[in-house]
């Protein structure tokens, strides 16, 4: 895992995002721990208030829950809210970039033309990465 301190995008957020998509992903299953508030700090080299800002975001949501003694692990539901919140995320990117050609004034076969060529150029790169 890595975080843009340059990004817009609070580092918080960043790390939520990431154990969101990581749960959606299946690396961390209903029960499991995710990294300790301590390790993960570490690891990325941040204030573990950060890191307890961001659990506490997921725990809000009902992704994860703290488990005296253990740490935060990935509650029942978990997986489902993960898959939820990603879906509304792709969705809110397609709904930005169509808002944006159409302020350009783009043809709607131009703005599903350069879609299909950005769902080639990830499909390229998600089969070069295995």
């Amino acid at each position: 895992m890595s975080i843009d301190p340059g990004s817009p995008v609070p580092i918080y957020r960043q790390i939520a995002d990431y154990i969101r998509r990581a749960v959606a992903a299946g690396v961390y299953r209903p029960g499991e721990m995710v990294p300790s508030l301590r390790a993960l700090a570490l690891e990325l080299t941040v204030n573990p208030n950060t890191i307890q800002r961001a659990y506490e975001e997921l725990e809000r949501e009902g992704l994860i829950r703290a488990r005296k003694g253990l740490g935060m692990a990935v509650t029942e539901q978990g997986v489902k809210s993960a898959r939820s919140k990603s879906a509304e995320a792709v969705y809110n990117a397609f709904d930005y970039g169509i808002r944006a050609g159409q302020a350009a004034n783009m043809p709607p076969s131009t703005i599903l033309e350069t879609f299909e060529q950005a769902w080639d150029g990830a499909r390229t790169a998600v089969r070069s990465k295995v």
